[in-house]
């Protein structure tokens, strides 16, 4: 798994996730994430478009860190998910708690 800061677009923090967030990448995935947001950065966008696998520790935080961002009045954006990943965000539900958009373009214009 990569983990790239892609920059700023708006107040957006765009983050750049490549390869799989399994049980074994998790843990290095919501240290950096929070990281960036115990540093200041609240309005996180997470392209997704390079990931080929997520497992439910991955799930697990990504919750941590939208629960986190809650507590701090901020936002987390999902977009470009791959069909495969999509399927699982849809069947956990995680779609409907977390925005998942097709683009960095469209989660910019998310409110």
């Amino acid at each position: 798994m990569e983990i790239e800061n892609t920059g700023k677009e708006k107040d957006r923090f765009i983050i750049t996730v490549t390869g799989r967030i399994d049980a074994v990448t998790a843990p290095e995935f919501e240290t950096r994430l929070l990281d960036w947001i115990n540093a200041g950065e609240t309005r996180l966008i997470v392209d997704l478009g390079g990931l080929e696998y997520i497992s439910s520790a991955g799930l697990r935080s990504i919750l941590t860190i939208a629960k986190n961002l809650k507590t701090k009045q901020g936002k987390l954006a999902l977009c470009s998910l791959r069909d495969t990943v999509k399927e699982v965000f849809e069947i956990s539900g995680f779609s409907t708690i977390i925005p998942v958009c097709e683009s960095v373009a469209a989660a910019v214009k998310e409110k």
